[in-house]
């Protein structure tokens, strides 16, 4: 993923800025900056918290550039690396100029949303709320459906509510996308290029290689592996016109490194065959990826382990 170094000259009346992108699991944050940047920046799963990085996405239009940090789903943590991945999120929420807060569009408001509503009542940040998967919702319901999280915004009784603007959009789709980016960018202070034209992303390299990795393992197994799993590239060697990856997928019990790397190698082979391919797009060019499965019993709950793989909560 490489870019150009220089910042252009912003014309008069350009807005450069912060968004976080806030919200419960599974409501399609990743799938959504993906779509508004226009590549693959951040990994997308039906596995709920997916998300386990601060991923900073950039996108340039000729009058703003928007600095999108996809966020770790907020939800109730049930281990030291959920309480880290809660804090993260929260702590985006004070480091930026505007607020995305993302919901399934094609349910009611629900409880989860009420909790996160509350946490940014609390600021005064500009916040925009975008009702996610427009494209599901049946044309009868939508008025109904947009009403329930305008009631949430209402609050109490004899209050006026929140002047937070609704979006339908289709993180899928694209639809809604572009009058979503516009609101979000008049939002934003006025100032100049933060980052080149052509980026889309600051992530480190080695994390885009481990979430790649991930990403594959979230999609090839089911039940209680997903969650137990991380990522660690070792080394990354230029060899000629090949990148040589090594990477160790971290699982917490025997029985789950057995099914990841299945009969006689063949789960572990499709994991790392999915990684490659994507990886390949990265390199511009061939890689040869090896992978190792290590097991570290309750990783997600020692900090010293959660810090060695990166997860500082910061």
């Amino acid at each position: 993923m490489e870019i150009s170094q220089a910042l252009p000259v912003s014309p008069d009346g350009f807005r450069s800025g912060f968004v976080a992108l806030i919200g419960r699991p599974n409501v399609g944050k990743s799938t959504l900056l993906n779509q508004l940047v226009g590549e693959k920046v951040a990994i997308t799963s039906p596995v709920a918290q997916t998300t386990r990085n601060r991923l900073r996405a950039i996108l340039t239009t000729p009058s703003a550039q928007l600095v999108l940090l996809d966020t770790p789903g907020i939800h109730k943590p049930h281990h030291l690396l959920g309480e880290r991945l809660v804090q993260s999120a929260r702590g985006a929420i004070g480091e930026v100029d505007v607020v995305l807060l993302l919901v399934d569009g094609s349910q009611p408001a629900g409880r989860g949303d009420a909790y996160i509503v509350e946490l940014l009542r609390q600021g005064n940040l500009p916040v925009h709320l975008a009702l996610n998967k427009h494209d599901l919702v049946e044309p009868g319901r939508a008025m109904e459906l947009a009403d329930s999280y305008r009631e949430l915004l209402a609050g109490g009784e004899g209050e006026s509510g929140l002047p937070w603007p609704l979006h339908p959009v289709s993180a899928l789709t694209g639809e809604g996308t572009a009058e979503l980016v516009r609101s979000l960018a008049a939002d934003l202070p006025a100032g100049p290029h933060l980052y080149p034209a052509d980026a889309v992303s600051d992530q480190p390299e080695q994390l885009l290689l481990a979430e790649l990795i991930r990403e594959q393992v979230l999609h090839h197994t089911r039940e209680e592996v997903p969650h137990s799993v991380a990522v660690r590239v070792e080394r990354i060697v230029e060899d000629g016109p090949r990148t040589a990856v090594l990477a160790t997928v971290v699982v917490e019990r025997s029985s789950q490194k057995a099914i990841l790397i299945g009969k006689g190698g063949s789960m572990l082979r499709e994991i790392g065959k999915g990684a490659r391919l994507q990886m390949q797009k990265v390199f511009d060019g061939p890689v040869y990826l090896e992978l190792f499965v290590k097991v570290v019993p309750h990783w997600r709950r020692s900090a010293s382990r959660l810090a060695e793989l990166g997860y500082t909560g910061d």
